[in-house]
């Protein structure tokens, strides 16, 4: 599983051009699911992006949590993470996820994110969207589970 996050002042969703989901100061994280993963991975995913210590404390350091700040998620599926590029110039999705599972352990993920308590909002499976995000800092860290 594999996750891009981005610390944001504010993002948001819209589809067919009608705003579907959005969030303040926070975190937009875009979800991959690959052939291997399996719910603990999805566990363990969850757990280190509500823990991971990107916000700033009163010293200009990083040390604080998304659930420090009791910040907002927006979780969006983006198979295209699983992308492959190191032959040719088209990206290979081998590794993505049947849709079945990719949408099973997306689901799962934003139950396990919404577990601590803090405004979780997502995109739809599989749909176009227009994402649109103010990056805070910028602020964008990979993470592979």
């Amino acid at each position: 599983m594999k996750a891009l996050i981005q610390r944001v002042k504010r993002a948001s969703v819209v589809i067919n051009n009608e705003l579907y989901s959005e969030i303040g100061k926070g975190l937009l994280v875009f979800v991959g699911v690959e052939k291997t993963d399996e719910k603990e991975n999805t566990q363990r995913l969850a757990q280190k992006i509500i823990n991971l210590r990107i916000f700033e404390d009163e010293n200009d350091k990083m040390n604080l949590s998304v659930k420090d700040i009791n910040g907002e998620i927006l979780v969006v599926s983006q198979f295209t993470l699983c992308g492959d590029c190191k032959k040719g110039t088209r990206p290979s999705f081998d590794s993505s996820a049947p849709l079945d599972k990719a949408k099973e352990l997306y689901e799962y993920f934003i139950q396990e994110i919404s577990e601590y308590n803090l405004v979780v909002k997502t995109g739809e499976f599989r749909a176009m969207m227009d994402i649109e995000l103010v990056n805070d800092g910028p602020v964008t860290i990979w993470i592979e589970k």
